[in-house]
């Protein structure tokens, strides 16, 4: 009896570290984003930034990082929400912003799927290319449809009414901050939850072994379809936030840059990790504007210089070097 009993509280307790994990991961989330309102009151349109591209960065890592599928398109997911959301917006006078997100989250999905169902027939080199490729063809789409999307001069005229009728999208940008926040919250929680389902796990098991996974009945192309999708719903919520954020959609939210820049947080903050995503995006894009203003004439070589250092001295990315550390660290204390 005593023997069942250690077992089980033995088996519970990596539950248990997992959700005091996830407690202390979202405390940390709202300490740091209420600080950030405070101490940067001015600059709450870079944090809201930082939101946005931390909700791509984080589906990028979804596929990138838990199912080791190379991307360099994933632009194009975050794009599409963007886009959708202002354009009823300007054209359809669907303002709320709850349903301008709902919006940009079912055309992230819809992106999410025709990307995966054209990418994912690929593996390696040539899936790279493919993703490179999807991201022209979504630039070059959204240039071309310049009646909807304003072209090359950027689609204008979204304007969110106030959000739940209460909060108005103000000029110093504390509305869509703290809506923002909350959005990166809960789609944290629920990602979470998902990474660490049976259908995470299975995932995880497709990026290690994907023919041991289609030995045991699993469908890996499916697994990997349905990720992808679920990516494109997270990457749709943030082209949204940005949407309504800044007002105007450019091409520059459907660029390859975009999709190589967040490739790179994520390396950065270290991958198959959703608190590396976050970290990363943080780090290089808060470093990369104190560098920049600093710095008119230097900053890409500092910025550059960062990555190499991570890159060489930190291989896991800055999360996964520190997680490890401390592992390490409680090992020889244990």
């Amino acid at each position: 009896m005593a023997a069942s009993t250690t077992q089980t509280l033995a088996a519970g307790a990596p539950a248990r570290r997992n959700i005091t994990g996830s407690l202390i991961g979202i405390a940390a989330i709202i300490v740091i984003g209420i600080i950030g309102y405070y101490l940067f009151p001015n600059n709450l349109a870079l944090l809201t930034r930082i939101i946005a591209t931390a909700l791509l960065v984080l589906s990028i890592d979804l596929v990138t990082g838990y199912c080791g599928v190379a991307t360099l398109g994933h632009a194009a997911l975050f794009g599409a929400g963007a886009y959708a959301a202002g354009i009823a917006s300007a054209h359809y006078g669907i303002s709320d912003p709850l349903l301008m997100t709902l919006v940009g989250a079912l055309a992230g999905a819809v992106a999410g799927l025709v990307s995966g169902l054209i990418i994912l027939r690929a593996h390696g080199l040539p899936q790279l290319v493919l993703s490179i490729a999807v991201i022209h063809l979504f630039h070059e789409a959204a240039n071309k449809a310049s009646s909807w999307t304003g072209g090359s001069d950027g689609l204008s005229g979204i304007a969110p009414t106030a959000l739940l009728g209460l909060f108005e999208f103000d000029l110093w940008g504390r509305t869509a901050y703290i809506y923002g926040l909350a959005l990166l919250l809960i789609v944290f929680v629920l990602l979470q939850l998902l990474v660490r389902s049976p259908f995470g796990m299975l995932a995880r098991g497709v990026r290690e072994d994907p023919l041991r996974i289609s030995a045991m009945g699993a469908s890996v192309q499916s697994v990997l379809l349905r990720m992808y999708v679920i990516s494109g719903v997270v990457a749709g919520i943030g082209g949204a936030l940005s949407a309504m954020s800044t007002q105007v959609v450019g091409l520059d939210s459907l660029s390859f840059t975009l999709s190589a820049e967040s490739l790179v947080m994520l390396v950065l903050g270290g991958t198959g990790s959703l608190y590396g995503a976050l970290v990363g995006t943080v780090s290089f894009m808060w470093f990369e504007d104190v560098v920049s203003a600093a710095n008119p004439f230097h900053w890409l070589t500092m910025v550059g210089a960062l990555l190499i250092a991570v890159v060489l001295f930190a291989p896991r990315g800055l999360y996964g070097t520190a997680a490890a550390l401390v592992q390490r660290l409680k090992g020889g204390r244990a």
